[in-house]
């Protein structure tokens, strides 16, 4: 089944005050486009085509950053969803199969939603997702004859009959490819906003003797975001979702509503997430980890057994071993700690190899950064590195080594070496009740003098 995706990122947003794209702004680590061209990846489209329009250069890299294959089409006017769709046509020139045209601004549509509505474009000629509104309001009404799909009427046009019809028209339609495009070379714009509007095709196909069909999807899949305070309820939204997708797979989440997931986020059932934890994008937690309190990860993977936390940071190229242990005020960046390894108290880590079962004592900082280059540090199985150790990189620290603590490590350290680089402790008796008192006494000239 031979499917492309059109998605419509052309809208500058202009109730959310931001100079950036609406499309681009995030939910849960990530742009509302990605969630949009993620949910349609589900279809494994032969081609996705984003039209962008404000802000086209920036909606354009943020789609090319997520999938290279991408074709991003500008709509130089916004005239309207038909028009929008229409900057599409040579794109998809030979493309073959059935087209879907998604929002993107509207996120949470369902991979098993368009899934849905793919099946259903097999059999019928146009397919629009409906969805049952609470509160109707001012949506587009599908009016359904059975199963068949007779025309959408906007509510200004409904009549009051019309108008207390509650299935309502979310805009995501499917249609064969080249059929779309030969009914939107047919819209007009002879309405009071003088827009090309994407909905007009249902009324040209069944006037052409051509069938038309509604599938429908929960309510909530078809929010769409327009204004910061949609946008925080598009967050919370999604956030309660995910995290009763974990609860039910077997995560233990203490304090649920205070864990912050990302679209992404993977988390392994028996692993126990305490209060105020957020996931980053890009983070991977296998089966029976403990996440401790108010730490932070993104672009991580944490394995089996492992303990992080609390107050403990996993940036990006952070891998953890099983039964690797990252405490208090930690911080781990494109690092691998070995299996068994700790690192608990008051550390730095970065660009770094830690061995099995090493031990990082308090306060140690591996030095990567000269200021222009990152270096790397290795640190070797069963290494034990004092407190406050300062590894200056390039450096290797071998297997069973060991460094003193306060010591400034500048070169490498053998296996089972003991490495002490720190100067000698002088001791001047008395010195310190004399030199007190002599600054006791400057100050009190000091303040005579004033």
């Amino acid at each position: 089944m031979k499917t492309s995706l059109i998605i419509l990122a052309a809208g500058k947003g202009t109730r959310m005050n931001s100079d950036l794209p609406k499309v681009l702004h995030p939910i849960a680590g990530d742009a509302l486009l990605i969630h949009a061209m993620a949910a349609g990846a589900t279809l494994e489209p032969e081609r996705t085509v984003v039209v962008a329009g404000h802000g086209a250069e920036r909606v354009s890299a943020a789609a090319l950053d997520h999938d290279s294959d991408t074709v991003v089409v500008v709509q130089e006017e916004q005239l309207g969803t038909a028009h929008a769709v229409d900057q599409a046509r040579a794109a998809l020139a030979d493309a073959e199969g059935t087209a879907i045209v998604l929002y993107g601004d509207t996120p949470f549509v369902s991979p098993e939603t368009l899934e849905r509505l793919a099946g259903a474009a097999q059999s019928s000629d146009i397919v629009v997702l409906g969805f049952e509104a609470a509160d109707p309001a001012r949506y587009g009404r599908l009016v359904m004859d059975g199963d068949s799909l007779s025309r959408i009427v906007e509510y200004k046009d409904a009549t009051e009959a019309e108008r207390a019809i509650t299935l309502c028209n979310s805009g995501v339609v499917a249609c064969d490819v080249r059929r779309l495009f030969d009914l939107i070379a047919e819209i007009g714009n002879d309405n009071a906003a003088g827009e090309y509007y994407l909905t007009d095709i249902v009324g040209l196909a069944r006037a052409k003797g051509l069938s038309a069909t509604a599938v429908t999807c929960d309510e909530a899949e078809t929010l769409g975001v327009n204004s910061r305070a949609e946008l925080a309820a598009a967050e919370a939204a999604f956030q309660a979702r995910a995290r009763a997708v974990l609860l039910a797979d077997g995560v233990t989440l203490q304090a649920p509503d205070t864990v912050y997931l990302a679209r992404d986020t993977v988390i392994g059932r028996d692993t126990l997430v305490e209060p105020h934890v957020v996931f980053g994008p890009g983070v991977t937690v296998e089966s029976g980890a403990t996440i401790r309190a108010f730490s932070h990860l993104e672009g991580c993977h944490v394995s089996r057994g492992s303990v992080v936390g609390p107050y403990a940071r996993l940036r990006p190229g952070a891998e953890l071993a099983e039964n690797t242990r990252v405490g208090n005020f930690v911080e781990v960046k494109n690092a691998q700690v070995g299996e068994g390894a700790k690192i608990n108290h008051l550390s730095y880590v970065g660009d770094a190899f830690v061995g099995a079962r090493a031990n990082i004592g308090a306060g140690t900082i591996t030095c990567n950064y000269d200021g222009v280059m990152k270096h790397h540090t290795h640190i070797g199985a069963d290494a034990f590195i004092g407190s406050n150790t300062m590894l200056v990189a390039p450096v290797h620290v071998g297997d069973s080594a060991m460094t003193g603590s306060g010591s400034v490590i500048t070169s490498d350290v053998e296996d089972g070496a003991l490495a002490l680089a720190r100067a000698p402790q002088i001791e001047k008796p008395g010195m310190a009740r004399k030199l007190m008192d002599m600054l006791r006494a400057r100050k009190a000239r000091a303040q005579r003098g004033s």
